[in-house]
C-alpha cells in the first residue's frame, strides 16, 4: 500500500475508533473480519460525518477532538450510586469556576469539589481553553439532578443522573425462583374479543396464569402500529416503542361506553358482532379489519365526550406525557390525511417544526386529540391488567417487551429528527441460525445526538412502559451495547459494529426499573462478546437462557450451569412450540423459504443430532421414558429445565396447549406469514382464552413446572 494509501487509512481507522464505530470485529466462527472502507465511510456518514476523502477525515477529526472542549460541561453526566465520578469542565484559560448540583425535585442542592488535576490548555477557535476537573460525590441520592457551572463567560448545565449500582430484584423475585407464561397477545382470544386478543384478554390472562401458580406473564411488545391499512404486523417493527397500539384496546372496558345512547351503543355493537367471529378463525390474524372496526366504535365513544373530572384527568395524562405524545399523535392525525409512507407526505408536513408552522397541526387538532385520547385509554386499561396480575401477589406481574428499534418511516422519525440515523438500518451479522445474517429495516440511535438530548427519549420510553408493569425484557440487550448498522442497500454481511455508552444506557434503564420496582431481563442470545454477561449481571440485568442453545463448547450445558440471573426457558418465538421443533419444522419452513445455505438432509442430520444431545441428556435424569409421546416430552423438558437456579422459569403458552405453527422465522417479511399466528392446538383448532383455566394439557403442564419449582434447585 503507497504511504500516503496506509496513512489516510490510518486516519479513517483512527476516527471511527473515535465515534465508536467499528473497521474489524470477530464474527460468529471466531474469524477476525475487516469492515470494508465504504461501510464505514457510509455509516460515519449516518452519524452526520463526512469522511469520503482524506481531507475530510482529517477535518472531521479535528472536529471530533474540538467537540468537548467547545462546551463548558457534557451533555449529560450519569453517575452510578455509591461512586465517585469525575466531571471535566472546559472554560477559558485561567477563569474561575464553581460547580454545583440541583437534586430532583428541589431537594436542595450541594457544591462540586474541584480536583487538583492539570491538563494543557488548548486553543478552541481563537480562544486558549482550559480544563478543571469536579468530583461528584458518592452519597448523591438516585434520580435526575441538574449540574450547573458558573463562569466569567456565562453558566451551563446538564442532567446529572444517578443510577443504582446494582438495580434491586423486586421482593417477589428475592423470595425465590418463580415460572410464568411467555406469549404473543394478539395470539390469545377469547369470546369477547375483537379478532384480537386486547387488554381485557391481558387481565384475563395474567389472572389464569396466577390461578395455576404462575407469578409473571412475558407479552410481546404492545407498541403502536400505523393507525392506516395496512396495519404492521411485527410487533418488533413498530411506529414508536414509547406508546401502544390501540389495536389492543377493549372497546366495551372504555368508562364511557356506559353512557352511549341506546343508538350509539347499538352502533357499537353491530360492529362487534361483525369480527368477532374471527375469534374462532385458525387462518391468519387481519389486524386491518378489526382496527377499521375498533376504530369506529372508539370514534363514536370518543365524540360522546366526557364528564369534566374525566376530561380533567385526560388533560392531565396528556400534560404528562407530553412533548412525546402530542408528536406521536400528530403523526397519527398526518398519516390518516396524507396517507404513508410519510417520505412522500407534502414539504409543508415534513417535520414537525414545518407542520406547526404551515398551521396544519392546527386544523388536525380534533384528530390529534383523539390518538391522544386513545393513548389514554391503553394507559387505564394496562393499569387494570397489572392490577389483575398481581392481585394473587406471587410475582412482578406483567412483564413487556422492548424492541430493538422502530419503523424506518415511522411516528419516531417523524418527530425525533436526527435523534435516529439516516442512510443506515439495524440488523445482524452472519451467524450459525441465519447464516446470510439479518436486515431489519430499523433506523438506530445516533449515540452522539442521544447524548446531546440528556437521553431524554430513551428515559421517556423506558418510563412509559414501565409505567404498569412488573418487568421489561429488552430485545437484543446487546444493542445497548453496540448494533450492527448496514448501510442502504448493501447486505447484511457488509455492515459494522457501532458502539454506544452502556454505561448510560444501562444505567438509566435500571434507575427507571428500580424506581417501577420493575425486573429487567436482558435477550443476550447470539454473538456477545463474553464481558458483556458478567457486566448484566453485575448490574442487576437478567439474561436469557433457551434450552436448545445453552452449550459450554461442544457440549449442552447442564441445567445447573445455567446462569442464576436468568429467564431460562425451553424455546422463543423466533422458534416453533415445542412439539413442532421436535418435528423440524423450523427445518422444514426453512427449506421452503430458500434460507438453508447447506444441503436439507445435512441440515436435518445435524438438528437432530442436536435434540438428541439434549434429550438423552433428560433421559439420564431419568425424567423421560423412552416411548414418550409428544406430550410427555414436552412436560420432561420444562422439568429438566427446572433443575437449573435461573430466578425466572418461561412456559411459551403454545406448548401449554400444544401448538405446532412457527410464529416468526427471522429474515422473512412477506415469504410467511409472521406474527400472524392465533393460538391453536395440536389439532389446529383454536383454543379460547376462556378455556385455558381448564384446558388439560396447560393444567397439566402448569402443574409439572410449578411442582418442580418447589422441589430445591439441585433437587
Amino acid at each position: 500500500m503507497p504511504p500516503d494509501d496506509e496513512r489516510a487509512s490510518h486516519q479513517l481507522t483512527a476516527l471511527a475508533e473515535a465515534l465508536g464505530v467499528a473497521t474489524r470485529f470477530t464474527d460468529w466462527q471466531g474469524a477476525t473480519t475487516d469492515v470494508p472502507r465504504s461501510t464505514v465511510v457510509a455509516v460515519l456518514a449516518a452519524m452526520g460525518v463526512e469522511a469520503g476523502t482524506p481531507e475530510a477525515v482529517s477535518a472531521a477529526h479535528q472536529e471530533v477532538k474540538l467537540r468537548s472542549w467547545r462546551r463548558i460541561l457534557p451533555p449529560v453526566v450519569v453517575a452510578r450510586e455509591g461512586r465517585t465520578h469525575h466531571v471535566p469542565v472546559h472554560v477559558r484559560h485561567g477563569d474561575a469556576v464553581e460547580c454545583l448540583v440541583e437534586l430532583e425535585d428541589e431537594a436542595g442542592w450541594a457544591p462540586l469539589r474541584q480536583l487538583d488535576r492539570w491538563f494543557d490548555p488548548m486553543h478552541v477557535d481563537g480562544v486558549l481553553t482550559g480544563r478543571a476537573t469536579f468530583e461528584v460525590p458518592d452519597d448523591l441520592p438516585l434520580g435526575w439532578h441538574v449540574l450547573r457551572a458558573h463562569t466569567p463567560e456565562g453558566d451551563a448545565e446538564c442532567a446529572l443522573v444517578v443510577t443504582p449500582d446494582v438495580l434491586e430484584l423486586p421482593d417477589a423475585l428475592q423470595a425465590g425462583r418463580t415460572w410464568g407464561y411467555q406469549t404473543q397477545l394478539y395470539s390469545v382470544r377469547s369470546s369477547a374479543s375483537w379478532g384480537v386478543g386486547d387488554l381485557a384478554d391481558l387481565g384475563d390472562l395474567a389472572a389464569t396464569a396466577a390461578e395455576q401458580g404462575a407469578g409473571w406473564l412475558l407479552v410481546n411488545p404492545l407498541a403502536a402500529a400505523q393507525p392506516i391499512a395496512p396495519m404492521e404486523p411485527s410487533p418488533y417493527l413498530p411506529t414508536t416503542r414509547r406508546f401502544v397500539n390501540p389495536l389492543y384496546l377493549r372497546v366495551e372496558d372504555v368508562r364511557e361506553v356506559a353512557y352511549l345512547s341506546p343508538a350509539d351503543r347499538e352502533r357499537v355493537e353491530r360492529l362487534a358482532a361483525r369480527v368477532r367471529p374471527m375469534n374462532t378463525d385458525a387462518g391468519e390474524i387481519d389486524r386491518d379489519t378489526v382496527w377499521a372496526a375498533k376504530k369506529e366504535a372508539l370514534e363514536i365513544v370518543f365524540a360522546h365526550g366526557r364528564s369534566r373530572s374525566r376530561q380533567a384527568a385526560f388533560r392531565r395524562y396528556v400534560d404528562s406525557e407530553d412533548p412525546g405524545l402530542s408528536g406521536f399523535a400528530a403523526w397519527c392525525a398526518l398519516a390518516e390525511r396524507h396517507g404513508l409512507p410519510a417520505s412522500r407526505w407534502p414539504a409543508e408536513v415534513a417535520d414537525p417544526a414545518a407542520a406547526a408552522a404551515s398551521g396544519a397541526l392546527a386544523e388536525l387538532a380534533g384528530r390529534i386529540e383523539f390518538h391522544e385520547w386513545l393513548q389514554w385509554q391503553a394507559d387505564e386499561q394496562l393499569r387494570s391488567a397489572q392490577d389483575a396480575a398481581t392481585s394473587a401477589g406471587t410475582g412482578p406481574g406483567i412483564v413487556h417487551d422492548l424492541a430493538v428499534g422502530v419503523h424506518p418511516d415511522g411516528a419516531d422519525v417523524w418527530s425525533l429528527g436526527d435523534a435516529l440515523a439516516h442512510g443506515v438500518t439495524v440488523g445482524a451479522p452472519p451467524d450459525a441460525f441465519n447464516q446470510q445474517g439479518q436486515d431489519w429495516s430499523q433506523p438506530p440511535w445516533r449515540p452522539d445526538r442521544l447524548a446531546d438530548l440528556g437521553y431524554a427519549p430513551f428515559r421517556d420510553m423506558v418510563r412509559t412502559i414501565l409505567r404498569h408493569a412488573g418487568g421489561l425484557r429488552v430485545d437484543h440487550v446487546i444493542g445497548l451495547f453496540r448494533l450492527w448498522w448496514i448501510p442502504a442497500g448493501a447486505p447484511p454481511s457488509q455492515g459494522t459494529y457501532v458502539r454506544f455508552d452502556h454505561e448510560a444506557l444501562i444505567g438509566i434503564l435500571s434507575l427507571e426499573a428500580q424506581r417501577a420496582g420493575a425486573v429487567v431481563v436482558g435477550e443476550d442470545l447470539g454473538t456477545v462478546e463474553p464481558w458483556v454477561r458478567e457486566y448484566l449481571a453485575e448490574r442487576g440485568v437478567l439474561g436469557s437462557a433457551v434450552l436448545w442453545f445453552e452449550y459450554d463448547g461442544a457440549e449442552p450445558k447442564r441445567p445447573e450451569d445455567f446462569r442464576e440471573l436468568a429467564l431460562a426457558s425451553v424455546t422463543v418465538h423466533d422458534l416453533p412450540p415445542t412439539a413442532g421443533y421436535l418435528l423440524q419444522e423450523h427445518v422444514a419452513l426453512r427449506e421452503r423459504l430458500g434460507l438453508l445455505t447447506r444441503p436439507v438432509a445435512e441440515e436435518r442430520a445435524r438438528d437432530e443430532a442436536e435434540q438428541e444431545r439434549i434429550l438423552g441428556l433428560v433421559r439420564e435424569r431419568g425424567l423421560l421414558p423412552a416411548d414418550a409421546e409428544e406430550q410427555e416430552v414436552v412436560e420432561a423438558l420444562h422439568r429438566y429445565l427446572a433443575l437449573s437456579p435461573s430466578l425466572m422459569v418461561g412456559v411459551a403458552l403454545v406448548d401449554a396447549v400444544g401448538d405446532r405453527r412457527t410464529q416468526n422465522q427471522p429474515g422473512t417479511s412477506l415469504e410467511y406469514p409472521n406474527w400472524r399466528m392465533p393460538l391453536t392446538g395440536p389439532d389446529g383448532e383454536v383454543v379460547l382464552l376462556d378455556d385455558l383455566a381448564a384446558h388439560p394439557r396447560a393444567t397439566h403442564l402448569a402443574a409439572v413446572v410449578r411442582s418442580a419449582l418447589d422441589r430445591p434447585a439441585d433437587g
